[in-house]
């Protein structure tokens, strides 16, 4: 007999289970129901085209901490959202290139990169590269060369605006007309995170669900005011990601329940579970996405991207009532 679960809705599959004795509250309740209708959700989600955005979105992933998923949460968004037709670009602003390792971009020495553009100004296009993951997905990678780059930039003219007068001259060609463009900062608050603070419109905060997680936030929230204040007025911070949920934690909860009472609605319902899927994706030069589209990571981000891509619907109906 084939699995009660295998091509059925969750009606079908209630009625089965009670010829085998099982009663329908005792498998709806069952682990094995409700990844059933996990998996029906997520292959609903998987062939649906998403909504764009009225304009561009902007979107900087950053936290000064290191390790909270930050590479990871751009690299994922990014393939969740070309994979549904959008529009994304994600601008590698770290010198480790682990955004661009992710997403299999050369960026050895050499290569056109961030640096190019911040340093030697560059046009973005010059740099932008296509990725496999999808047609509709580029990068602009980091090589090593930047890894000078915040002592370079600190004697230059008008530093911390580098990259905004780059994306802006590229946004301007109707030719790179994009739905989202993810800048992915290096774990620390210098001149290359706010450079990237002050070319986005949004900020996206993702926090683990560990001890100190909110360790160093409240500089970075610091910081994030001050640019608001002097150097980009339109700054928003948009979206905050749970990352590295353990569910069978009483503190991965703990963390969570702390920062929805927080940043409330900023916060995506979805949360990113600690999956080592995720961790073993980029040493294969993959998103997860890619490397391992049913495993919990995957479907974590996917149901976040889609969150994402949701909100921006709304912000389009709002706009409208205007």
């Amino acid at each position: 007999m084939s699995s009660p679960s295998q091509g059925m809705d969750p009606v079908e599959v209630s009625r089965e289970t009670e010829g085998l004795g099982v009663s329908r509250e005792t498998w709806s309740d069952s682990p094995i129901a409700r990844e059933a209708m996990q998996a029906l959700q997520v292959l609903n989600v998987r062939q649906e085209r998403w909504p764009r955005p009225a304009t561009t979105r902007v979107i900087t992933v950053a936290n000064q901490k290191g390790g909270v998923g930050k590479t990871t949460t751009a690299v994922n968004l990014a393939a969740a959202l070309a994979l549904h037709g959008l529009r994304v670009l994600v601008v590698d602003l770290d010198p480790q290139g682990n955004a661009s390792t992710a997403l299999s971009v050369d960026h050895s020495v050499g290569v056109r990169s961030t640096y190019d553009v911040l340093l030697d100004g560059r046009p973005l296009a010059e740099a932008v590269v296509p990725v496999d993951v999808a047609d509709t997905l580029w990068c602009v990678p980091a090589t090593l060369d930047l890894a000078g780059a915040e002592l370079e930039l600190s004697s230059q003219v008008a530093r911390e605006h580098r990259l905004e007068r780059a994306l802006s001259a590229y946004l301007a060609d109707a030719s790179a007309s994009l739905d989202y463009l993810f800048i992915d900062c290096p774990p620390s608050l210098g001149l290359l995170t706010l450079n990237a603070l002050v070319a986005a419109r949004e900020v996206l905060i993702p926090i683990q669900c560990e001890y100190y997680a909110l360790e160093g936030l409240a500089q970075l929230l610091s910081t994030i005011e001050m640019v608001q204040a002097y150097l980009n007025t339109t700054l928003t911070i948009s979206t905050v990601l749970l990352t590295m949920y353990d569910s069978r934690t009483r503190l991965a909860d703990q963390v969570a329940a702390d920062v929805r009472s927080h940043f409330g609605e900023l916060v995506i319902e979805s949360l990113i579970p600690r999956n080592v899927r995720v961790s073993e994706a980029p040493g294969f030069g993959q998103t997860v996405m890619t490397y391992d589209a049913g495993s919990r990571g995957a479907i974590g981000y996917l149901q976040a991207a889609h969150e994402l891509a949701e909100r921006g619907r709304e912000a389009n109906r709002q706009e409208g009532e205007r």
